[in-house]
């Protein structure tokens, strides 16, 4: 249930992408927890329709919305139907991410434009579209980032390139309406339990979850609850002089080391998703 009391968000309105499972979803059940009303959306509509259900069926108000971010319109489109059903909207979360593993010469260059317009363009788009129903000041807005924004790993240069560009953007979008009463921030998340891309890096190697747990600095993965916590605090009103910033949720991950262990980019490769050649190009 996390660490904090109870309606901190009442009487406000969310919207979250990607927030039909893993953390994303955890994310827009603390927000209805906490009062708010909220929005998921996601591509796939019965997702939509069984996470709104899962919140309703708890005591919350929320709506599932299917779209693709990549499709600004519909984007547009969910925005206004979320603020024409409650109200307003006060709470942005661009939770959506695309990834796989491949070096880049492996990689098409669709591929790498995939991951870019996922990333960046979809929080690019869900940001610009829910603008206009934004109720400010107060608004807030939340990027989930990774620590591949500022640390190079093998078989990840789009996803390396795409987040550090979303922390940029988050950063350029609070300087330009911060005026506005809108605050921008963005949440890296570091190994999480039970999350959809970290259930598919250890699915070939048993060992290879006790190699990045030793890694963290805390010396464990993060919960559903750290992420969802988080992302309570920058909606909410203790954060209000906090923009333009990114939380490392990470257990440390990110200020141990400016690379991959030794050998990492081997277990990278063993995985079923990699879909590249074995071996890095030399």
């Amino acid at each position: 249930m996390g660490v904090f009391g109870t309606d901190i968000l009442a009487g406000k309105v969310a919207y979250v992408a990607g927030g039909t499972r893993g953390f994303n979803l955890a994310i827009a059940k603390r927000y209805a927890q906490q009062g708010a009303k909220v929005a998921v959306m996601s591509r796939d509509e019965q997702r939509c329709d069984s996470a709104a259900r899962e919140i309703r069926e708890a005591g919350g108000e929320a709506i599932g919305l299917p779209a693709d971010v990549r499709d600004y319109d519909r984007v547009a489109e969910t925005m206004q139907e979320t603020a024409e059903a409650f109200g307003g909207l006060d709470i942005v979360v661009a939770g959506q991410a695309g990834n796989f593993y491949a070096p880049a010469l492996g990689m098409s260059a669709g591929g790498f434009k995939s991951v870019i317009e996922i990333d960046l363009q979809g929080t690019f788009n869900l940001f610009r579209a829910g603008f206009e129903h934004l109720r400010t000041p107060g608004a807030s807005l939340i990027a989930i980032g990774a620590p591949e924004a500022v640390k190079p790993l093998p078989f990840q240069s789009h996803v390396c390139s795409a987040k550090s560009a979303v922390n940029m953007l988050a950063k350029c979008l609070a300087i330009e309406w911060g005026p506005a009463g809108v605050r921008v921030n963005v949440i890296s998340p570091g190994p999480i339990e039970n999350t959809w891309g970290m259930d598919n890096v250890i699915a070939t190697s048993p060992d290879l979850k006790d190699r990045i747990t030793e890694g963290v600095p805390l010396r464990r993965w993060g919960s559903h609850d750290d992420i969802a916590d988080a992302a309570l605090f920058l909606a909410s009103e203790a954060a209000s002089y906090v923009t333009g910033t990114v939380l490392d949720v990470d257990g440390g991950v990110t200020i141990k080391s400016t690379g991959p262990a030794e050998g990492d980019a081997v277990d990278f490769a063993d995985n079923p998703r990699y879909t590249g050649p074995r071996t890095s190009p030399a």
